[in-house]
């Protein structure tokens, strides 16, 4: 009877190779899903300051459209999610005089969107020059 000669060289992977290669992997995929999550974050974050712009110009393109322009301040809500402050003061360029007739004069408008938990409250700042008429309506 014959025998085989024993193998000296045996082919794959020993069992620590394994572990090894799965650890590396479990690493790998974990610092993956953290970027996930972040970017994830990120998008959110600007999403919710897109919003924020989005009610801030739909609020200062309609300000003072039926009213008359006038320095001071408000605030209210856009929703559940998002309030504003605005305000409103009179804007002088340099000595310019007005039309002596009790002209035009330039208001700034300074918005303040809020939003999110109130230990944590985000905040975005929209600024506007409007002209205000003689009779003080906007133009």
């Amino acid at each position: 009877m014959r025998r085989l000669p024993a193998r000296r060289h045996t082919r794959g992977f020993s069992l620590l190779e394994v572990i090894a290669a799965i650890a590396v992997l479990a690493i790998a995929f974990a610092a993956l899903m953290q970027v996930a999550g972040s970017a994830m974050s990120l998008t959110a974050r600007a999403n919710e300051r897109t919003q924020a712009a989005l009610r801030a110009r739909t609020l200062l393109d309609g300000a003072f459209i039926v009213d008359p322009l006038q320095a001071g301040s408000t605030d209210g809500r856009f929703d559940d999610t998002y309030r504003w402050q605005l305000n409103v003061s009179p804007f002088n360029v340099g000595d310019a005089p007005s039309d002596g007739n009790g002209g035009n004069r330039l208001f700034r408008l300074d918005l303040d969107v809020f939003w999110g938990d109130p230990s944590h409250e985000r905040r975005a700042h929209f600024s506007t020059l409007r002209l205000a008429g003689a009779q003080g309506g906007a133009q």
